[in-house]
């Protein structure tokens, strides 16, 4: 039988020092394993010297050990702890020696198991268990874990919240090196949805608590619904804490109250943001936040953002103010009051303009988001064609659906927002219609998925209304960190001649990145950005186009990637040289 031996030494006084050998017939996986799972060895990694300790950490060792190999499949092992040439599992707490100098952990493996006879019973219509848990597979023990949990939910999503195990036998058969399962269910009865009833520390209103999460009382229980009822309770931003959980019993008309115990977030917050490009230049935010302000999770939110500070366009200066209301006219809707002054300087137009609207967000999915409103919106332009007014009622629609891992650094899933907004003129400008749509999309593969591809298509368009009669701030623009890196800010659009210039009325953009893991918090990007821009509603006819590439750097922290990219034109003549970029979170 081979045996590998591993030894070392802590470094500790010679009066305290202790050794500690790891005897073992495993092979190199295992023997990690069973050494992260010794508290024996965390004590001498930790330099713990204390004979109270030690013996403490040697006898759960045992247990510790064992279940190691159960976890692996192997139910015959015999497993030696002696401390000073004594065993440890008969060592007593009360009586113990002034000092240890070694402890030897002798592990034998033994056989390894398959399954022989599984059941798992009664089970719920298109239960599935485990892929491994069935006769002729290696006996780990965690898949009898799995497929009482997989058997326990699949009851719970059939309405049936109580089922439990009742009874579980697991037998070994050494001779044959087989493990028997058999896993008896008690599914409980069906149940509705009781009262939902709160705990813990908040100021909103009790009445309006109920109607935000809205508690479908009186329909099959299934645990997604409670889901969605903290997805609402989250999405007001009113609370640090969400927790559900099922009352331990039925009501009498079997009925099942659900308990919500929630805490309030800080009343306050202010917020700062920062981002570099070395043509654009600086851009500064800020955001100030009231939360619950009349004590109905409402929230009244103001955000300032600078941008352009020392680059080669003008300063631009945005202020927004937003009011938000759960639950308001129906319970699946949130109430949207939002006012925006802005001032842009821009390569091609000044803009000075105001938003005012009135809308209604409403819940359609957990992933999922939709917006309606109306609005009125006024600027003042001075562009290539002079100076003008525009004066429009609007009526801004959005969606978007979400199913990434993480917003700020996404490595799987989707991403797709769409916004149609109609605008009907006043005082003779012209109506028409503005869409906009940005789809984004995630895979990683490779060991450990090092490697994430991603992809992003972007279209705009305005129909109704020609681009020579459109605000320039609703056109669309090419170039820059949010379409194509490499290119300087907004340089491809519409040339009027003698120097003159404007928006289009269309825009494709294609971004992909291969970004890959380096080491540690460090990754590396490559990418490249097309854009295109038109003068018909239809993107990419009678477009020009232009594109960039380049490298960069990513470091992640707690909050998001740190993000540095170097990028150049590879096509088109808009641009040329190094375009920098620095930013937090990817750059889609």
């Amino acid at each position: 039988m081979l045996r590998l031996t591993t030894a070392f030494m802590l470094c500790a006084t010679a009066a305290q020092a202790f050794d500690v050998r790891f005897e073992t017939d495993a092979g190199d996986d295992l023997t990690k394993r069973l050494r992260t799972a010794s508290a024996v060895v965390e004590a001498a990694d930790t330099d713990v010297t204390a004979p109270e300790e030690i013996i403490a950490a040697v006898q759960s060792d045992y247990r510790a050990m064992i279940g190691t190999l159960y976890r692996e499949g192997y139910y015959g092992p015999k497993i030696s702890i002696k401390v000073d040439g004594r065993e440890g599992a008969s060592m007593s707490l009360i009586s113990l020696p002034p000092q240890i100098n070694s402890v030897v952990i002798e592990v034998t493996r033994g056989p390894r198991f398959v399954f022989g006879d599984t059941t798992v019973a009664p089970l719920a219509k298109d239960t599935e268990l485990p892929e491994d848990f069935r006769r002729g597979e290696v006996a780990h023990s965690y898949l009898v874990g799995e497929a009482t949990d997989a058997a326990i939910e699949s009851w719970r999503e059939a309405s049936h919240a109580k089922a439990q195990p009742k009874a579980q036998t697991v037998t070994a058969d050494h001779p044959n090196r087989t493990l028997d399962v058999d896993v008896e269910i008690d599914p409980g009865p069906a149940v509705k949805f009781g009262r939902l009833r709160f705990a813990g520390n908040t100021t909103v209103r009790e009445d309006r608590l109920w109607r935000i999460g809205n508690l479908p009382t009186g329909t099959a229980y299934h645990p997604e619904k409670l889901d969605l009822v903290t997805k609402r309770f989250q999405k007001t931003g009113t609370f640090r804490s969400i927790t559900l959980r099922e009352a331990e019993e039925l009501n009498d008309d079997g009925s099942l109250d659900i308990i919500a115990t929630l805490v309030d977030e800080k009343t306050r917050r202010l917020g700062f943001g920062a981002e570099v490009s070395s043509l654009e230049g600086g851009t500064l935010s800020a955001y100030w936040m009231h939360r619950n302000l009349t004590d109905n999770a409402d929230r009244l939110r103001f955000d300032g953002e600078v941008s352009g500070i020392g680059g080669n366009t003008g300063i631009d200066v945005t202020v927004s103010g937003t009011y938000r209301r759960p639950a308001t006219v129906t319970r699946k809707t949130t109430l949207v009051l939002g006012a925006t002054l802005e001032h842009l300087d821009e390569p091609d137009f000044l803009s000075d303009s105001g938003e005012f609207t009135l809308g209604f967000d409403v819940e359609t999915s957990p992933n999922s988001t939709f917006y309606g409103g109306i609005g009125y919106r006024y600027s003042e332009v001075e562009d290539a064609f002079g100076s003008r007014n525009f004066s429009y009622v609007i009526l801004p629609f959005e969606g978007s659906r979400d199913t990434r891992d993480n917003s700020l650094n996404p490595t799987k899933g989707t991403y797709f927002e769409a916004e149609i907004m109609p605008f009907v003129g006043l005082d003779s400008s012209a109506s028409g219609v503005r869409v906009f749509a940005d789809g984004r999309g995630y895979l990683s593969f490779g060991n450990d998925d090092r490697l994430t591809l991603a992809g992003r298509l972007q279209l705009g368009s305005i129909s109704g209304a020609d681009y020579t009669e459109t605000p320039p701030d609703m056109l669309f623009f090419s170039g820059g960190g949010g379409t194509v890196r490499g290119q300087p800010y907004q340089s491809l659009n519409v040339d009027l001649g003698g120097g003159n210039e404007t928006g289009g009325s269309s825009f494709v953009g294609l971004s992909g990145e291969l970004r890959a893991k380096v080491k540690g918090n460090i990754s590396a990007v490559g990418f490249y950005d097309l854009g295109g821009i038109g003068t018909t509603g239809l993107p990419g006819e009678e477009a020009e186009w232009h594109a960039g590439a380049g490298l960069g750097l990513r470091y992640n922290t707690g909050f998001g990637p740190i993000r540095f990219d170097l990028a150049a034109p590879v096509s088109g003549d808009t641009g040329d040289g190094i375009q920098i970029y620095i930013g937090i979170g990817q750059a889609f």
